[in-house]
């Protein structure tokens, strides 16, 4: 018993030493060449999804690339850009000012210089910005190959260019050569608008043949906590082999990642989108490629990126490759995208705009206002005048909503006696009631269809209004001089007239009141429901709504008082009308 005792804390000892020589020795330098290997790919946020799987699999590496900063430092932006400039390659048309970096060949510092952060017009809005400031945003290109030995551009490379500016009438050309002989080339247009095309080419001078890739991705930082939006999607975005792909930035977070394929001819493309601005890729149609939405927490920083790879291609000895990429990087205007989809044939670059599940209707109606602008001269009376076209299309059927309302409304005092007659018995009360709507030829749902019907359309003009860029710093009259902003009045200082300005939590404007007032009117003109829990909820409800709804945009707001009148007119014409019968008839 004894010696077996021995035996075993011998052979303990032993497996203990085993144990830990191994872990010494063997894993604990494969955990360190791991963790090392998952920091750089984390922060170079490559975008190529076989960089990922050599992540997963180091021992089935089929490419390599290039490790970016292995610390997001987060620094001022122009400073930054004042310490770079002796690397930096200028950008200037009518639509954009910036830079692109000779380091690493970046687009990482642009401006959209049609638009500016407030209405004084002092400050472009700010899109793209350099990978270590606090606002990172920026889009580059790059090859991939699954030579080991195959020396690639990486985001230190300091590339040459012909041209110290980009315009749209000089296009220029980045070069760099590895110690292989192989040439690396950058040649990028710019149009008139937003649009970037870039070639990258490489020639193969070495005596071997040689596979490369092409990558291409966005990536930004957002620490900034957005909320889904059910109204409005921001976030990535992509149409991959003709389907829209959406991923807010709440459920990437959560999700980490999301993988799409698309093939040669697919059209595709892939970005980021924001309310009004989009940086997006479209890929060389003639590859096939994976894309991919992902979400990294690095050095407290929210990074995400939508990216690309395309298929892998042998270049012989003496041979060129090229591929063709464009990068688009402005303003979603409805007709610019229209045009660039036509022009560059990619699918569904137009709902970039998010103009949501009622596009047959939104996007028609898009077009009508702006019209309307052009003939009116102001986007809020173009809201307007639209309001109104959309209740002559829809006034017979609202004719026959508000007019059995208006019946319903005129047999209160009867149901009030049927209420209070069978109050204990429900079956009966129902059965009366049906009783004295067929003797009044009156049917209660007659009111629900053409409501039901309208709907969706005034959904879609509501959609419109809140994701146009149009409305965006447009003037109205009186006070209102941003449309997209909340009316900035406030009852709690008398609209500007005690010497103190109120929180925007608190900010309850004229226009937000007067909304509130078509909607208590509005519910005073119809039937109360016979549960006295829901009428008492009913009669709050408009008051709830001004509260909330005084934090909308003014231009929706305007839009709803508008609407609100409108239907109280029909409503009030209708019911003077019926009365004006009723006292014929007994005269």
């Amino acid at each position: 018993m004894q010696q077996n005792n021995k035996n075993i804390l011998l052979a303990t000892i032993l497996s203990a030493v085993v144990l830990l020589c191994w872990t010494w020795l063997y894993e604990k330098p494969r955990i360190e060449k791991q963790e090392a290997q998952r920091k750089i790919l984390a922060s170079q946020k490559s975008g190529a999804a076989a960089v990922r799987e050599v992540a997963k699999n180091p021992e089935n590496n089929s490419f390599k690339t290039q490790p970016q900063e292995a610390v997001l430092a987060l620094k001022n932006r122009d400073e930054i850009l004042h310490d770079s400039k002796n690397y930096r390659l200028g950008i200037k048309s009518e639509s954009l000012h910036g830079s692109i970096s000779l380091k690493g060949a970046r687009f990482d510092d642009l401006t959209l210089a049609k638009y500016f952060e407030t209405q004084d017009k002092k400050n472009e809005v700010v899109l793209f910005a350099p990978a270590q400031s606090k606002n990172r945003y920026f889009a580059d290109f790059g090859w991939l190959s699954s030579n080991r030995g195959l020396e690639l551009p990486n985001p230190e490379t300091i590339w040459k260019s012909n041209s110290s500016i980009l315009t749209p009438e000089n296009p220029v050309t980045l070069s760099w050569n590895n110690k292989q002989g192989i040439e690396f080339r950058i040649k990028i247009t710019l149009d008139a608008n937003y649009m970037f095309n870039i070639t990258q080419s490489v020639k193969n001078n070495s005596k071997a043949e040689i596979s490369v890739a092409s990558y291409g991705r966005i990536n930004r930082v957002m620490n900034e906590q957005r909320q889904a939006n059910y109204i409005l999607h921001e976030g990535m975005i992509g149409a991959f082999g003709g389907i829209l792909q959406e991923v807010n930035y709440k459920n990437l977070r959560k999700d980490k990642h999301s993988g799409y394929t698309d093939n040669a001819g697919g059209n595709g493309w892939l970005g980021i989108t924001d309310k009004y601005w989009l940086s997006s890729i479209v890929p060389d149609k003639n590859i096939n490629y994976t894309a991919n939405f992902n979400y990294e927490f690095v050095n407290q920083n929210n990074l995400f990126s939508s990216e690309f790879i395309g298929q892998e291609f042998k270049i012989a000895p003496g041979e060129e490759f090229k591929f063709n990429h464009n990068l688009f990087a402005g303003a979603k205007k409805v007709r610019l995208l229209d045009q660039y989809a036509k022009d560059y044939n990619i699918a569904l670059f137009d709902r970039a705009i998010d103009f949501g599940w009622f596009y047959f209707l939104t996007k028609p109606f898009f077009f009508i206002i702006e019209f309307l602008n052009k003939f009116l001269g102001n986007f809020g009376l173009a809201i307007l005048a639209m309001t109104v076209l959309i209740k002559l299309v829809l006034f017979p059927m609202a004719n026959k909503s508000y007019m059995a309302i208006a019946k319903v409304k005129k047999l209160q005092p009867k149901i009030e006696t049927l209420r209070e007659r069978f109050k204990g018995d429900k079956i009966a009360m129902n059965r009366e009631m049906m009783e004295l709507y067929k003797k009044e030829k009156v049917n209660p749902a007659a009111g629900c269809l053409p409501i039901l019907v309208q709907i969706p359309v005034f959904f879609a003009l509501y959609k419109v209004l809140f994701v146009t860029l149009d409305m965006r710093h447009a003037t109205f009259y009186g006070w209102i001089h941003d449309l997209s902003a909340p009316d900035p009045t406030s009852i709690f200082n008398l609209f500007g007239l005690l010497p103190f300005s109120v929180s925007s939590a608190f900010t309850i404007g004229i226009w937000p009141i007067l909304m509130g007032a078509t909607m208590v009117l509005q519910q005073k003109l119809s039937p109360t429901t016979s549960d006295p829990t829901q009428a008492k909820i009913l009669k709050w409800m408009p008051y709830v709504l001004t509260f909330v709804l005084a934090a909308f945009p003014a231009g929706l707001v305007i839009y709803w008082t508008w609407s609100n009148s409108l239907s109280i007119l029909q409503q009030w014409v209708i019911t003077k009308k019926m009365n004006q019968e009723k006292n014929k008839r007994l005269t």
